[in-house]
C-alpha cells in the first residue's frame, strides 16, 4: 500500500516492481491481483500529484 511518506523515486521503483511481479506470475488469485492493481493505483496518484505539485511550483517561479 502507498505510504504517505514515500519519495517520488520510492513510488515508482515499488510501481516497476509490481509490473514486474505481474508479468512474470503465471497465474494470480483475483484477490492479489486487486490488491496490487490497488496499491499501483494509489501510487500513480502519488506520483501525479508530486509532478502537479512540482509544475505549480516552477509555473510560481517563472511568473514571479
Amino acid at each position: 500500500m502507498a505510504k504517505e511518506n514515500n519519495t517520488y523515486d520510492q513510488a515508482i521503483k515499488r510501481i516497476e516492481q509490481i509490473v514486474t511481479e505481474l508479468e512474470q506470475a503465471e497465474a494470480l488469485s483475483m484477490d492479489s491481483y486487486q490488491a496490487k492493481a490497488k496499491e499501483a493505483k494509489q501510487l500513480l496518484a502519488f506520483c501525479q500529484k508530486q509532478l502537479t505539485d512540482w509544475e505549480n511550483k516552477m509555473n510560481d517561479v517563472i511568473l514571479d
